[in-house]
């Protein structure tokens, strides 16, 4: 998801995405943890990233309402 993508939702929107995508990373991590290998191993760092896109994202436009 590209931060022009995210920049459209609202601000409950990307709060659902954050938790849907923080539970897959959680489900990565597991899977990792106990098999020792994934797939994709990429897909850590990849959610990870999204993750932090969405809250940097949330935060300015928090941000912005306050100031408005």
């Amino acid at each position: 998801m590209d931060a022009d993508q995210i920049r459209d939702l609202s601000i409950a929107e990307i709060e659902t995405r954050i938790d849907e995508e923080e539970e897959e990373l959680e489900e990565l991590k597991f899977q990792h943890a106990i098999r020792g290998r994934l797939e994709n191993p990429m897909l850590l760092r990849t959610k990870r990233r999204l993750v932090a896109r969405l809250k940097t994202i949330r935060n300015e436009k928090q941000a912005a309402e306050e100031a408005a």
